[in-house]
């Protein structure tokens, strides 16, 4: 019991590390490549340069990580985003970041490679989440809600922490710490959880006979794939959640990679502001998550889950379109940032529970992959709006889109499918389905 318990402590603690580090660089990068180049596209092709590996792994890699120890994945993955993270430290710290042509194309390459990597590490921690929290009788809400609100902790220590970085040092500086967060959350993977936990059959699946998952696989990588995608399709709530998180994603990117940046930079030109209001909205999202962690196994799923995306998404980008003062954008991020938090307990527990744990990875994978398609789009819409235009008139197109994509739980009965079956219990000791 005791190995079981540090191996979900050590599974929070590495993704928090590598997160806190990752929400740095998500400030870092756009602001370094604006700071050269002043050029909204260009940031946007960087953050288009990360995401579209990270999305097109989640996509082919769930057979791959559904065969191999997730343990050793997420050790592995981590070793190769510090190793690249690293090396785009090295490079902005050494030219200043200032040259563009061929200096722009090694940052956009190494980018390249820590999304590839963070896509693969992603998968792998999260299918462990209900096998490394099943030993400790952790309900799946509150198993995912503390995986997320570390989460959103590492954003709330991770921006501020960048803005001051920036300010007293340089955007280098800041990369360079990502790339040790990484090399740290792979130290703690290697030694704190047990290496049995990353293996099919131990602890998330304690029924299953041996030889059992081998037999009921698809013999090749292909059919596993489509396996994990038609899944994906026949599940109508899955899908759903995957399209709202395709749209969402999307303009999450576009304002997190450029227009907030853009904003911060036009309006006030200071990096404390920007990683100011970064954290301010990671403290709304602790505080919601927390509340949602706690509530969760108590309350209904749809209502909790479609308010929380109403007020975490819109306003956000509706304040900065109409603001030009630094208070009211830091209201809206602690609202949002609560309303934000609260959505991922009830989400995680959802999608654990509608797929089997043999094929975790692999729907997982397909489901994070149509949710995070947009993703690579998002940067680039956000640089190319912006310039078609303007940086308000951009805000307050994507604010409306983002409020229309949140009213679809509200008004789409196949919604009604979040909520707990009656015939239906979550083995929380397993993080399976079972039935009555």
């Amino acid at each position: 019991m005791r190995r079981a318990g540090s191996a979900f402590a050590a599974l929070l603690s590495a993704n928090g590390l590598a997160m806190a580090g990752t929400s740095m660089s998500m400030l870092a990068l756009p602001w370094l490549v604006l700071s050269a180049t002043g050029s909204a596209m260009d940031a946007g092709l960087v953050a288009f340069a990360e995401m579209l590996p990270y999305v097109l792994v989640q996509a082919l890699g769930g057979p791959f990580v559904d065969r191999w120890d997730k343990r050793r994945v997420g050790i592995l993955t981590d070793i190769i985003a510090a190793i690249a993270m690293g090396a785009a430290a090295l490079w902005a710290l050494s030219s200043g970041g200032t040259s563009r042509g061929l200096g722009l194309s090694l940052l956009l390459a190494l980018m390249a490679i820590v999304g590839a990597s963070r896509g693969a590490g992603s998968v792998a921690k999260r299918v462990l989440i209900p096998k490394a929290a099943a030993p400790i009788a952790l309900p799946l809400e509150r198993a995912s809600g503390l995986y997320e609100g570390v989460n959103r902790v590492a954003t709330l220590l991770g921006g501020p922490l960048a803005g001051l970085l920036m300010a007293a040092s340089s955007a280098g500086a800041v990369l360079a710490l990502d790339a040790a967060s990484f090399g740290a959350s792979a130290l703690i993977l290697a030694l704190g959880m047990p290496g049995e936990i990353g293996r099919s059959g131990e602890f998330g699946e304690p029924g299953l006979k041996e030889g059992t998952e081998a037999a009921e696989r698809p013999s090749s990588y292909f059919a596993e794939l489509v396996e994990g995608f038609v899944f994906l399709g026949r599940d109508r709530l899955l899908f759903a959640i995957g399209i709202l998180l395709v749209v969402t994603n999307l303009l999450d990117q576009a304002y997190a990679a450029v227009l907030m940046p853009l904003w911060m930079k036009t309006e006030l030109n200071s990096p404390l502001a920007l990683g100011m209001v970064v954290g301010i909205f990671g403290a709304g999202a602790v505080a919601g998550n927390g509340l949602m962690t706690w509530l969760a196994p108590r309350l209904p799923r749809r209502l909790p889950f479609a308010l929380g995306f109403l007020v975490g998404g819109a306003p956000r980008f509706l304040i900065l379109a109409f603001a030009s003062s630094l208070g009211p954008v830091v209201f809206v991020a602690l609202v949002a940032g609560m309303g934000a938090g609260g959505i991922n307990p009830a989400l995680g527990a959802v999608e654990f529970e509608r797929v089997p744990a043999r094929l975790q990875a692999r729907v997982l994978g397909a489901l994070g992959s149509l949710a995070w398609a947009g993703i690579p789009l998002g940067g680039l819409a956000g640089g190319a709006l912006a310039g078609a235009v303007g940086l308000r008139g951009s805000l307050a197109g994507f604010g409306f889109v983002y409020l229309l994509a949140t009213l679809a739980p509200f008004v789409f009965p196949v919604w009604r499918q979040m909520e707990r079956k009656s015939g239906i219990e979550s083995d929380e000791m397993r993080g399976t389905m079972t039935t009555r």
